[in-house]
């Protein structure tokens, strides 16, 4: 899970608002598909709790709004038609007439076509996101499982959101996959698909999809596991879930993010887990039982391990690990126990954090997806996902390192419209007036210093690019080209409507920020430094997801 560790109790259940109450309870029935209900920050959360014929009694804790609502936000609950669900609410139960139930959420005639909801980068329709979790190839889907509060745009009530995609790039929003129960809310964890069966949850030949989970309450951390076999459209949580409990052994509430894989030289499941100070390796032959192998300190959170081609050579791989913060170390593992070679390096900064790749991906890459932490003003959703990079390890000045670059498959979104070389800053900057009001860009371009220490390119006056050549930084870090003599830049910088991402170099760098023009500055598109020759300047257009 991400940076939070407050926990509470939730439920997935929701209920329809009908003329039967008293000053405790109200009883609901369900009709339609939707239940809206208002939500002000002007007001505290508070438990709400519900009761159904199906289900257990749960708690949820919302900001319901008494009177105006700030936003709505909406739950499916077309899984419980028929039924009748009371409910009891511990805060100001005025706002509990307001409440009302459609085959329509509040505000889809205007969804994805919001001032500040980002054209080719996946949000949620509503509610607050961070982690990716489970990403996992099954049957012809990508899958996108995500941390999320479906009750109000901050962190809170966590549960496992759900999207699908054919092609990694437009993205089709499920009903919540998991939701929190008698254990604890739902942290984050990933995604397998058991081909041989042998956790025993597959039926009739299906190969059940089975994801790895952390309970989380405010005095215990714990791993669960649940399965489907209806392609992650449904879960069934393992009857004897905690399946690893160790907190004792670390004497620390921290071990969270079980990451799953299978290890095939062993024939075992591997599951890397965040505990305390570093990343745990545990090992199983059915996802159910679990045993500690070893440990190694340096990372915190979201932990990633897997394998790579060195320059795309089969014969020459290495293992990669890395944890939340976009650090990481190359070396060798065996099924067991992972050794260190080299690292750290960092090879992303900025907004990315907690990012998974996809296990099973069909053509053997390795595609990441990473939490964009960028807020979008006035929106009833908070979060993003940035852009899915291709990993590689290439041999560098420095030695193997790791590149992170878009995919091919965004290429589809991306129209040349005018292209240059060899211009001057002056000339550059006034070529680009034209995309001053540009909703969306991309911008490829190579910048060449003369006798310029520091030059760079700005939007408004947000600094996009800024290399110092003299102290070798890009943007205050420090960054070497491969070239040590180089006097060249380049970069594929994406802008979305609250979001800029920047590959240096082809993706030996990335970096990525929210977008935030100064309404004082009206310089536009301003490339800065002296004498600098803009030896390459691409512009396309964008076409969006939605």
């Amino acid at each position: 899970m991400g940076t939070s560790k407050k926990t509470l109790f939730f439920a997935s259940v929701l209920f329809l608002y009908c003329a039967s109450s008293s000053a405790e309870d109200i009883s609901f029935k369900i009709t339609k598909r939707y239940l809206n209900f208002p939500i002000s920050h002007q007001t505290d959360r508070h438990q709400m709790t519900f009761e159904t014929e199906s289900e257990p009694d749960l708690t949820v804790n919302i900001r319901l709004a008494p009177e105006k609502a700030d936003y709505w936000v909406f739950k499916d609950v077309s899984h419980l038609k028929g039924e009748t669900v009371k409910i009891s609410y511990n805060g100001d139960k005025t706002g509990l007439k307001n409440i009302y139930q459609s085959d329509e959420f509040a505000g889809q005639d205007s969804l994805y076509n919001e001032k500040n909801r980002p054209q080719f980068h996946f949000t949620s329709r509503r509610g607050w996101i961070n982690d990716p979790n489970g990403l996992v190839y099954h049957d012809g889907e990508y899958h996108l499982f995500y941390q999320h509060n479906p009750y109000e745009r901050e962190w809170e009530n966590m549960h496992w959101g759900h999207a699908v995609s054919k092609d990694l790039i437009h993205w089709h929003e499920l009903p919540d996959a998991l939701c929190p129960d008698k254990l604890g809310t739902i942290f984050s964890g990933s995604a397998v698909i058991d081909d041989e069966n042998t956790s025993g949850f597959g039926s009739n030949g299906i190969k059940p999809m089975v994801v790895a989970f952390t309970y989380a309450r405010s005095d215990r951390q714990a791993q669960g596991i649940a399965y489907s076999l209806d392609g992650g459209r449904s879960f069934t949580k393992y009857e004897k879930n905690p399946v690893i409990d160790s907190k004792f052994l670390w004497n620390s509430n921290d071990t969270r993010d079980p990451r799953l894989f299978r290890y095939e030289p062993n024939d075992e499941w591997v599951l890397v887990l965040n505990e305390r100070d570093g990343h745990s390796i545990y090992t199983s032959d059915n996802l159910k039982d679990w045993v500690y192998r070893s440990h190694i300190t340096g990372f915190w959170e979201c932990p990633e391990l897997f394998e790579l081609a060195v320059d795309d050579n089969p014969n020459n791989k290495k293992w990669v690990m890395y944890g939340a913060s976009g650090t990481y170390m190359i070396g060798q593992f065996d099924g067991r126990i992972f050794t260190p070679e080299s690292g750290k390096h960092c090879y992303a900064t900025g907004s990315i954090y907690a990012a998974q790749t996809f296990n099973n991906q069909p053509e053997g890459r390795r595609i990441q997806i990473g939490w964009g932490r960028i807020s979008h003003a006035g929106m009833p959703f908070n979060g993003m996902y940035l852009l899915p990079t291709e990993l590689k390890l290439i041999t560098t000045k420095d030695g193997i390192r790791l590149t992170s670059a878009p995919i091919k498959e965004t290429e589809q979104l991306f129209h040349p419209l005018k292209s240059w070389s060899n211009l001057t800053s002056d000339e550059a900057n006034k070529l680009m007036k034209e995309y001053y009001d540009a909703d969306c860009l991309r911008v490829k371009t190579t910048i060449k210093l003369s006798h310029a220490t520091d030059a760079g390119f700005n939007l408004f006056g947000q600094r996009i690019i800024g290399y110092d050549m003299n102290n070798t930084t890009l943007n205050g870090r420090f960054y070497s080209p491969q070239d040590p003599t180089s006097m060249e830049l380049s970069a594929d910088i994406y802008i979305d409507r609250t979001s800029i991402e920047v590959f240096i170099d082809g993706g030996l760098y990335s970096y990525s920020m929210e977008r935030r023009p100064d309404s004082n500055n009206k310089e536009g598109f301003h490339f800065w430094g002296n004498n600098i020759t803009v030896k390459d300047l691409e512009v396309f257009s964008v076409d969006s997801i939605w």
